[in-house]
C-alpha cells in the first residue's frame, strides 16, 4: 500500500504549509522562512522509503524503524492466547513512521484503545496510552503489532482492515510524530534483537521461526 515517496496523510499539512508561505512571502518574507522548515522537516517526518525485504521464508522482519526498548516475555490474551515474546520499539521524531507488515498472511484481529499520551519511551506506555492493534496469521504463526501513541504523537493511521492479505514488508500504518511499535511473537521464534539495537521497517530480522 502507498508507495509514494511521502505518505498521503501528510499532503493536508504540505499543501497548508505552501499556501501559509506564499502568505507569508507577500506579507513578510522571514515568515515564510519558517514556514518552509516547517515544510521541510513534515516531508522529511512522512517520508516512505521502499525497502527490500531480505530473503528467507521463515523470518519476522522488524514493524518499524527506531531502537529496540526491551525484549520481554508476557503472557498474550487477545489473540495469541499463549505465553509470547514482545519486542518494544521506540521511534523518534528522526526515524521513518511507516509501519510494515512482519510477516505474510492475513489481518485476523484489529482492535483499538483509548488512553493517554505519555512519552513513548516510558516502559508502561504501552498499558497507559492509546493504542491500535492488528493480529496477523500466516506462516504457521499468529504475531500481534501494537501501533502506540506518544507525548506529540496524538494520531493513529491505519490503512488495513480484518479479512485483508499483506505481504511481509507490507505498508500497512503509520503513526504521526514520535511513537512505540511494538510486535508480540510465539515463543517458537528465535529472537535476533536485543535492547539498544537500531532497526529498520522491512529490512531487519527480528527472528526466526523454528
Amino acid at each position: 500500500m502507498q508507495n509514494l515517496p511521502v505518505a498521503k496523510d501528510a499532503f493536508l499539512y504540505i499543501i497548508s504549509l505552501i499556501i501559509v508561505s506564499i502568505i507569508f512571502y507577500l506579507i513578510y518574507i522571514p515568515l515564510s522562512i519558517i514556514s518552509l522548515v516547517l515544510l521541510a522537516f513534515v516531508i522529511f517526518f512522512f517520508r516512505n522509503p521502499s525497502r527490500k525485504v531480505p530473503e528467507g521464508s521463515n523470518l519476522v522482519v522488524s514493524p518499524a524503524d527506531g531502537r529496540v526498548m526491551s525484549v520481554s516475555e508476557i503472557y498474550e490474551p487477545s489473540f495469541l492466547n499463549s505465553r509470547a515474546i514482545k519486542v518494544t520499539i521506540f521511534l523518534s521524531v528522526f526515524n521513518v513512521h511507516i509501519n510494515r507488515s512482519p510477516i505474510s498472511g492475513t489481518v485476523k484481529y484489529a482492535a483499538y484503545r483509548e488512553g493517554k499520551f505519555l512519552p513513548a519511551f516510558k516502559t508502561h506506555a504501552s498499558e497507559i496510552n492509546e493504542r491500535n492493534t492488528i493480529g496477523i496469521e500466516g506462516n504457521g504463526i499468529k504475531v500481534l503489532v501494537h501501533q502506540i501513541t506518544g507525548l506529540i504523537a496524538r494520531r493513529i493511521v491505519c490503512w488495513v482492515k480484518e479479512g485483508q492479505q499483506l505481504d511481509i514488508g507490507e505498508r500497512f500504518g503509520l503513526i504521526k510524530f514520535g511513537s512505540c511499535t511494538e510486535i508480540v511473537l510465539p515463543l517458537n521464534i528465535e529472537i535476533k534483537v536485543k535492547p539498544g539495537d537500531k532497526v529498520k521497517g522491512a529490512k531487519s530480522v527480528i527472528g526466526v521461526i523454528n
